[in-house]
């Protein structure tokens, strides 16, 4: 074999030798047995081979346990891109949650650098305690920056692709989701630290693939600095390098927005160390009640057989929904379902603190497109974790405050209304295990059938209220 073959062929073998110390040797057969096939003067055919096989090795490196194919197709059969990127997961102490997000950056990534949790202080009361702030000690005015900025910049450095007059574009494919963890998110008053990324989340809009949104941290703040400040921050920004010379310029011009893969989760206890969340919280975030959604199984705790697993959540994609984007939900292809639906729940919540307005109707739509649901079991799982995520976390009080004000409602509550409007609507998944899991997959990646979330959450909300006389969504 000549020299330049011997070069060309040198990441083969590497290929092969990786492979073999991962514990996958019959992989490595596999791909040797392929390259013999081949006439091995056909080196370049042999290397595009190769470049092919190289975005599995990721999946292997993780878990070398699991063979080649099985960690590709079920990676790519479980991904599901959520319709917001800010969970709250609430629950109960010891159930998981940090560890959930962890998983999940694992899942998506290397789990290292698209991953930071940040421990929220219970002094945190201003948006600088999150971002930073300018700092004048010293004379020349530098930035002090925080992991959660740096943590941004990271997420931009993959997103980047160009920059107009109008702000930053993001690349239209597919990148790799940030999770930033907010652990004991509530442990500080969320609406006082958390106000600026509240507002500019709503400001986030994907057009035929273009990316915009408004600056968190403008370019009035950058712009106070002076070189050596300026300079300061960049280095600790990581966008020293020439290749960041683009984005650095960009964000000095526009600021530096939400990037469009970062998904922010918060993990939520109520107790009485703990702040309450305002509707202007509970109305940005999808809140997951965890128990429910991933509940803890202790009698499957010791057994061999891995129980059901979360699915991989991405970005989303989309901002808002039209009529063709519909087209490919085969059960409610203009979307009339879907509205009817919502308008029988604000039905119930008219002329209460708790009605629903158009940023709830948006976000129903955009579950049921990102979701594409099949059938109507499908359709109705869409709604039940609608229900658990978007309207329940937002309902609390006493019967007056509760008291419903539509036909025929004299001495029932809003949970009476609701739970008639669930079990009307719902009809296909109220009863049995029944309706599929969309957050949840067994160990070998095959559809979960659960019962409705939300009739058994009403029922218990119900039941508070009764004993208690007030009651809440909050575990």
């Amino acid at each position: 074999m000549n020299s330049f073959v011997t070069v060309q062929t040198k990441p083969i073998f590497a290929t092969l030798a990786k492979l073999i110390g991962w514990g996958c040797g019959k992989e490595a057969k596999d791909i040797s047995d392929n390259f013999i096939e081949l006439n091995i003067s056909n080196i370049d055919k042999a290397l595009e081979r190769l470049d092919s096989l190289a975005s599995l090795y990721e999946p292997i490196r993780k878990n070398p346990s699991k063979s080649l194919i099985q960690s590709k197709s079920i990676s790519e059969n479980i991904t599901f891109d959520i319709a917001k990127p800010f969970l709250l997961l609430a629950g109960i102490s010891g159930t998981g949650k940090s560890r959930f997000v962890r998983k999940q950056a694992e899942a998506s990534g290397d789990g290292k650098s698209n991953f930071k949790l940040v421990c929220v202080r219970p002094d945190w009361h201003e948006p600088a305690d999150l971002l930073g702030y300018v700092s004048r000690i010293g004379g020349q005015p530098e930035y002090v920056a925080t992991d959660v900025l740096r943590f941004m910049a990271a997420a931009w450095r993959e997103a980047f692709d160009s920059v107009d007059d109008a702000g930053l574009l993001a690349k239209a494919d597919a990148l790799t989701p940030y999770w930033l963890c907010l652990d004991e998110m509530n442990l500080a008053p969320v609406e006082q630290y958390f106000a600026d990324y509240l507002s500019v989340l709503e400001t986030r809009q994907w057009d035929d693939g273009v990316y915009r949104c408004e600056p968190l941290l403008t370019a009035a703040v950058i712009a106070q600095l002076e070189d050596v400040g300026r300079n300061k921050l960049r280095e600790n920004l990581q966008l020293a390098d020439e290749q960041w010379d683009g984005l650095w310029q960009a964000f000095c011009k526009h600021g530096i927005p939400l990037p469009p893969n970062l998904i922010v989760a918060g993990t939520v206890n109520m107790d009485e160390t703990t702040h309450g969340f305002s509707r202007k919280v509970i109305d940005r975030a999808i809140t997951l009640d965890f128990g429910e959604f991933f509940p803890n199984d202790f009698d499957t705790f010791l057994d061999d057989q891995p129980p059901p697993q979360p699915v991989t959540l991405g970005y989303p994609r989309l901002t808002s929904v039209t009529k063709d984007d519909f087209a490919a939900v085969a059960t409610d292809s203009a979307g009339s379902k879907t509205v009817a639906f919502l308008k029988a729940v604000n039905a119930v919540l008219k002329g209460t603190p708790f009605e629903l307005a158009y940023r709830a109707l948006n976000e129903l739509l955009l579950a049921v497109v990102l979701a594409k649901p099949a059938d109507d079991k499908a359709l109705q799982a869409v709604w039940d974790d609608f229900l658990m995520t978007k309207v329940l976390p937002r309902i609390d009080g006493d019967e007056e405050r509760l008291a419903w004000h539509g036909a025929d409602s004299a001495d029932k509550t809003v949970l009476d209304g609701l739970l008639d409007t669930a079990r009307s609507q719902l009809a296909d998944i109220a009863t049995g295990e029944v309706r599929p899991d969309l957050l949840r997959t067994t160990s070998k990646g095959e559809v979960l059938t659960v019962a409705c979330r939300s009739l058994k959450k009403l029922g218990w909300m119900q039941q508070r209220l009764t004993a208690n006389r007030f009651t809440s969504f909050w575990p």
